[in-house]
C-alpha cells in the first residue's frame, strides 16, 4: 500500500479529495487512459496525451512515486523504460471507464472510442457496464446511498461547531 500524501488536502478529511492529489490533473489520467490502451512508451504518451514533455515526465513520475505506474527497462544501451499499471492502477479502470461513459453521454455526439468486453464464453460486444452492490447484488444508483461520516469533528454538512467546554 501506498503512503498517504504528505500533506493532506484542506477541508473534509476525504478519499476523494485524496485521490485527487495522485490523479487530479489532466496529464496524469491521460497518462493512465494511454496505459489501459496498451502504449507503454513515452514517445507513444506523449503524442497520443498532446502533453507538454516536461509535464508528462512529471506526471509518470508522480505516478511511480504514488504506486500506481512503475517503469521496466526494455533497452540497455541506451537504457529506455517503458511504462505500465500496477495494481493500483489497474484499480483505475471502473474510474477510466465511468469518464468515458459519462464524456460519451454528455459531451460528444458520438464517441471516438468504443470499450469492447470479451470472455470465453460469449461473443465479444460493447461494454455497458452497471454498478453493482457485491453484498446484496442490487444495482445502485446516487438516489440509494447514504452517507456514514467516520472523520472526528465532522457531519455530512462540514465541520461540527467546537463543543464548548
Amino acid at each position: 500500500m501506498t503512503p498517504p500524501p504528505a500533506t493532506p488536502p484542506p477541508g473534509r478529511p476525504c478519499s476523494i479529495a485524496a485521490a485527487l492529489q495522485v490523479l487530479g490533473e489532466k496529464w496524469a489520467l491521460l497518462a493512465v487512459r494511454e496505459l489501459f490502451y496498451g502504449n507503454h512508451r513515452f514517445e507513444q504518451i506523449v503524442r497520443n496525451t498532446g502533453a507538454p514533455r516536461d509535464r508528462l515526465t512529471a506526471r509518470l513520475r508522480a505516478l511511480e512515486e504514488a504506486g500506481v505506474v512503475e517503469r521496466r527497462a526494455y533497452s540497455e544501451r541506451p537504457l529506455r523504460y517503458e511504462y505500465h499499471l500496477t495494481e493500483a492502477g489497474h484499480d483505475l479502470a471502473p474510474l477510466a471507464q465511468s469518464l468515458l461513459a459519462w464524456g460519451d453521454r454528455w459531451l460528444l455526439p458520438e464517441p471516438p472510442a468504443v470499450l469492447h468486453h470479451h470472455v470465453a464464453d460469449h461473443p465479444d460486444h460493447p461494454l455497458d457496464a452497471a454498478w453493482t452492490c457485491r453484498t446484496c447484488g442490487h444495482d445502485v444508483g446516487s438516489a440509494d446511498l447514504t452517507l456514514e461520516v467516520r472523520s472526528p469533528g465532522w457531519n455530512h454538512q462540514g465541520p461540527l461547531p467546537p463543543v464548548p467546554s
